[in-house]
């Protein structure tokens, strides 16, 4: 060896030198994107933090500028099953689950059909679809009430239902085409070959890969249902039969707003999403893949 050759062992010894300075960027630019995320994380998550504790307030304790109560008042979140609340919870949640399996068992043949035929007039009935999307049901309420007042549903679970799911059911029928459409039909194509009908081609193959698409509609349906105010404080009258978002509505009078009890039934209105929110995410993943190995 001469004296211009470098030994192997000290070769390696500066490489992997070299190569450590250089092992600690990903590790700052990690730091920086989690602390970011925490960071925005925290801004979204901080009024339902500031709506919990406000439900946890005693009424003397309202005004108070301490972020912690001193005492939690736990007979908020009864005082909502005791004031009969509870039905209006189930109103909502029958309203919002009957709008979405209507909406799905219309936009799944819709988009399924229109996404594997190429018929005449196919774009024209999609454009016509997703025109009923710009009409809001605010500028409709009007005739909106007139026909179910005439169909004697007016006060019905049934008129919510079927409001909610008809101005839902544009967005439903593009999201699920686009998904529809992705899908190689070779897929459906071997299943016909092993002897798969086109309703088991569908529901084996096709729905499974077309999963994340479902779960969004479901999702966007569901939440939309849920949420929805104005249509339900025009067609339903007596409080037995309003939804949970119009009847926390009598929580603000004229002159005052009972705030603990207002945000209490908020905070419990929102449980039943963040549960239909964790048993559907683990399905959109393996939707992905789902069917199409057989």
């Amino acid at each position: 060896m001469t004296a211009t050759e470098t030994p192997p062992v000290a070769a390696a010894t500066g490489a992997a030198s070299a190569a450590v300075p250089g092992r600690r960027m990903p590790r700052i630019r990690t730091v920086v994107v989690a602390a970011s995320a925490y960071l925005i994380a925290f801004v979204f998550l901080f009024p339902y933090l500031v709506m919990i504790l406000t439900a946890l307030r005693p009424q003397a304790e309202l005004r108070e500028r301490a972020y912690l109560p001193t005492v939690f008042a736990w007979e908020n979140f009864a005082n909502f099953w005791s004031g009969g609340l509870s039905g209006n919870l189930l109103i909502t949640l029958q309203v919002a689950t009957g709008s979405t399996i209507l909406v799905l068992l219309v936009a799944l043949p819709a988009a399924y059909y229109t996404a594997r035929h190429r018929f005449r007039g196919r774009m024209a009935f999609l454009i016509l679809v997703l025109v009923t999307q710009m009409f809001q049901p605010t500028a409709m309420l009007v005739g909106i009430y007139r026909e179910f007042s005439q169909l004697g549903l007016v006060d019905s679970i049934w008129s919510l239902i079927l409001v909610n799911g008809g101005f839902n059911l544009a967005f439903a029928v593009w999201i699920l085409n686009a998904y529809f459409s992705s899908i190689p039909r070779e897929l459906e194509e071997a299943a016909f070959i092993d002897g798969t009908g086109r309703f088991g081609a569908l529901f084996r193959i096709t729905l499974p890969l077309a999963a994340p698409g479902v779960v969004t509609a479901l999702i966007f349906t569901f939440i939309a249902a849920w949420n929805e105010f104005v249509v339900a404080l025009t067609l339903t009258t007596s409080p037995e039969q309003q939804p949970l978002t119009v009847r926390l509505n009598s929580f603000i009078g004229q002159y005052q707003v009972d705030w603990q009890n207002l945000f209490a039934g908020s905070v419990i209105a929102t449980i039943p999403v963040i549960i239909l929110f964790a048993l559907i995410e683990r399905k959109v993943v393996s939707g992905l893949t789902a069917g199409s190995i057989k």
